[in-house]
């Protein structure tokens, strides 16, 4: 039971710390008639599909897990660390030490790749897991 409730919180956790860096990132997008939309030539689809790859670079999709083992006493991995970070490094790792008697969710916010406090070994290891390879 205190599992389902840890996981629940870390859901809800993720689920708001997604929504502030989606109203963070929402741009005001132009309105024009479904007609208007359509492009004319192979240039008007080229510059919708640069649009696209703007919109696309500030998405949480670099995702990595690490699993592991905070304590000796504890076995089986239920820790973890999970980081969720879009093209430039920006976005979230969310981290949940489970002992015997209790379990712990931090957040801490990614801003380039990096972050101002400090990481553990297992959270550095999801980040550079996350990241993609010709970053």
């Amino acid at each position: 039971m205190p599992y389902l409730v840890t996981l629940a919180l870390v859901a809800a956790l993720a689920a708001c710390v997604l929504s502030v860096v989606a109203l963070r990132r929402t741009r005001v997008r132009r309105t024009t008639s479904p007609v208007d939309a359509l492009p004319e030539d192979v240039q008007g689809l080229r510059q919708e599909v640069a649009a696209l790859k703007a919109d696309g670079a500030d998405a949480l999709r670099h995702l990595a897990v690490v699993r592991y083992d905070a304590f000796g006493d504890v076995g089986g991995h239920l820790s973890w660390s999970v980081a969720l970070l879009d093209d430039s490094g920006h976005g979230v790792v969310l981290t949940s030490i489970h002992g015997r008697s209790e379990a712990r969710t931090y957040a801490k916010s990614i801003s380039s790749w990096s972050c101002e406090q400090q990481l553990s070994p297992e959270e550095e290891e999801a980040i550079e897991h996350a990241r993609p390879r010709s970053a």
